[in-house]
């Protein structure tokens, strides 16, 4: 799985997205694209195991494991100047 952000105009400056949700927005592009990269970094540190309980839609129960090092993929893609990394 990769987790991709991209960089463009936004609300009369600069921000980034992921998928359809927007970051607040930033004065110019280079601040912009620097919080992306920094976004896209916090999505590797690791974090803690934990054990994740949800209703099914019948009314059951589901728990599932999650591990704290499954950490995705990710890119930024500056879309005003091609892929930034």
């Amino acid at each position: 799985m990769t987790v991709t952000y991209h960089v463009g105009k936004h609300d009369g400056g600069y921000g980034y997205r992921l998928g359809d949700v927007w970051s607040e927005t930033f004065p110019d592009h280079d601040t912009a694209l620097a919080a992306a990269k920094a976004a896209a970094e916090r999505q590797h540190l690791e974090g803690r195991d934990a054990e994740i309980a949800y209703q099914l839609p019948d009314g059951g129960w589901h728990t599932q494991h999650a591990a704290g090092g499954d950490r995705p993929d990710t890119s930024v893609i500056d879309d005003e100047g091609g892929r930034a990394s």
